[in-house]
């Protein structure tokens, strides 16, 4: 098994610094997830976002979704209550149960609350979030490629800690806005720093696995937040929810400054490693990675990448949302969302790490895209079954749906690496992060528009339902379709790499007449593949 033999053949200092880069991921979605799923209690004590009928506790038998059903299909439609949504949620129900309309309303079953979503959800977990995390995250990238990573990512953790600690202390929303934006800023840092340590630290041919187990960090964040959320705001309130979460960061910030070494770069090109380059030789790297985003492969990837990322980011904004409008209490979510995505998305990062990275030594580079075209083909009927059966089954079917799913993380990533020369990894995954993050990290404005076009008759999440079916399992088959495409389009990169005779190029001296190394750039920095050589000669 790929984990096994990661373990088996790496020196155990190595598995230290792995596990602090598991570490750092973990936070980074811990923090970034705490919000979405204490937003119904932030959105009422701030006052905030859209509102509908809930149970005010007062009779056991009026949950949630009894009073939201009960206003949507009949106090709208009712001349009597001709009003707005607030009175007829309070007194509607009562009239239901004894005829008459209530004059106690303290004794009144449901009342006219917060919810926690629309507009102004969306934008404040995905849109502030996205639009600095993105920006800060190409600047970041190009500097961590000349400069100490081990130490750029013990600052962003420990910066975006805080920042979670501070947002426990938030009064309003617009505090939320600038926290959330800083911490956008803050955790930029961490994917395109830790990558880069990795990819130095691993050979090529652990690399997708190793990638697999970092990427762990996404699903045990997740699922942390899940626990450690719906388990504290029951009993502390939120505010204490960020507390916790961001002490955490606070502590495990100085120990991988203390105890990570900063590895020797695979490349020797001509860029420092320890200072800042030239601004000319800033300019040029710019137009080089210029030129490796815009060739077809790159381009397809990250956009297939984007669609993907896209469905995911989705769901795991609204998987609360959905559930508790489905009629699930907190202790039910927290009963299955705490552990799900830790022990089933874990596998799929790292089943996929390690197939792909079998594949590839005996099939080539495609063989990695081929993983992520099945794998989302595959999970895509298991995530619909999430959104259309009635619990636990829906909740189970989230376990093939991660574990077959999730695969593409870490392969993307790997496929990228490959992609692009040694000495600009750092960036390009920035770059990648900035592309795949913009486009799929704010998909999840569509889902207040999308809501619209579906009628509530028969249950007052089915909108939410509908238009979680086309951005959750929709997306999966969209993007299996563009990987498929990738595919095709690497052959014509194959053959136009062939055509501009690249083999030769390799063999050009720089500029101070020594020979290049491996995967280093000629003018626009078009790599030569271990992957794409091993199919060459092949053939």
């Amino acid at each position: 098994m790929g984990f096994l033999e990661l373990v088996r053949r790496t020196d155990p200092y190595v598995l230290w610094v792995l596990a602090m880069m598991l570490a750092a991921y973990l936070l980074n979605q811990l923090d970034r997830y705490t919000y979405p799923i204490t937003s119904k209690d932030v959105s009422r004590e701030l006052m905030f976002g859209d509102m509908q009928c809930y149970s005010s506790g007062y009779l056991s038998n009026f949950t949630d979704m009894v009073c939201s059903d009960a206003v949507l299909l009949r106090g709208r439609s009712d001349n009597y209550w001709n009003a707005t949504d607030d009175l007829a949620c309070r007194n509607l129900t009562m009239m239901v149960v004894n005829g008459t309309r209530p004059f106690d309303y303290a004794q009144e079953p449901c009342k006219w609350d917060y919810n926690g979503q629309g507009a102004k959800y969306q934008i404040l977990a995905g849109t502030y979030f996205i639009l600095i995390y993105t920006f800060a995250g190409i600047p970041l990238g190009f500097l961590a490629d000349t400069v100490n990573r081990k130490v750029m990512l013990s600052i962003a953790l420990f910066f975006w800690s805080l920042v979670t600690v501070l947002t426990g202390l938030a009064q309003n929303y617009t505090q939320l806005v600038v926290l959330r934006m800083a911490l956008g800023l803050g955790e930029a840092g961490c994917t395109p720093m830790a990558v880069s340590i990795l990819s130095d630290y691993f050979p090529a041919d652990l690399r997708g696995s190793a990638l697999g187990v970092y990427n762990w960090g996404i699903y045990t964040g997740y699922s942390m937040s899940y626990a450690l959320a719906n388990g504290v705001k029951s009993t502390l309130g939120w505010r204490y929810v960020f507390y916790i979460s961001g002490a955490i960061g606070l502590g495990v910030a100085p120990l991988i400054f203390l105890t990570v070494k900063e590895p020797k770069r695979a490349s020797n090109a001509a860029s420092s490693e320890t200072s800042l380059a030239p601004r000319e030789d800033w300019r040029k790297k710019a137009v080089t990675l210029f030129f490796q985003f815009i060739r077809p492969s790159v381009l397809l990837l990250c956009f297939a990448g984007s669609i993907r990322n896209g469905g995911g980011y989705v769901w795991a904004l609204n998987t609360e949302n959905f559930f508790e409008a489905r009629g699930q209490t907190a202790d039910d979510i927290n009963k299955f969302m705490s552990w799900i995505p830790l022990v089933a998305g874990s596998l799929g990062a790292l089943f996929g790490g390690f197939i792909s990275d079998r594949l590839v030594a005996k099939r080539g580079l495609q063989a990695r895209i081929w993983v992520l075209v099945i794998s989302q083909v595959v999970a895509a009927p298991f995530a619909a079954g999430a959104l259309l059966l009635p619990e636990p089954y829906g909740y189970l079917c989230l376990i093939p749906s991660n574990i077959i799913g999730e695969m593409w993380v870490g392969v993307t990533i790997a496929i990228l690496v490959e992609l692009v020369p040694t000495r600009l990894r750092t960036s390009s995954v920035a770059v990648y992060l900035f592309i795949i993050s913009n486009i799929g990290g704010n998909m999840n404005l569509l889902v207040p528009s999308l809501k619209g076009h579906f009628s509530a008759e028969s249950g007052a999440y089915i909108p939410l339902r509908n238009a979680l079916l086309i951005m959750f399992p929709g997306m999966y088959l969209l993007s299996s379709i563009l990987f498929l495409c990738e595919v095709f389009v690497l052959r014509l990169d194959k053959q136009r790499r062939e055509e501009e005779n690249v083999d030769d190029r390799a063999e050009e001296l720089d500029s101070e007449g020594a020979p290049l190394m491996e995967n280093e750039a000629v003018d626009y920095g078009e790599p030569l593949l271990e992957t794409v050589m091993t199919e060459e000669s092949q053939e």
